[in-house]
């Protein structure tokens, strides 16, 4: 049906044309550890959740 009407099927491209890369790459740089975070300790939980940690 699209050929007849002189179209033809695309894929949609997975970034933005807009997209600054060089932009993205500073943002990760300097604003993504501070918004991440620290990480958790690796101290072993309990996987029950009704029952508190029993150390």
């Amino acid at each position: 049906m699209l050929k007849r009407h002189g179209c033809s099927w695309h894929q949609r491209a997975r970034r933005a044309i807009e997209r600054d890369d060089d932009a993205v790459e500073v943002w990760k740089r300097e604003t993504w550890p501070r918004v991440r975070g620290p990480r958790r300790s690796a101290v072993p939980g309990s996987s029950s959740r009704t029952r508190p940690d029993s150390r």
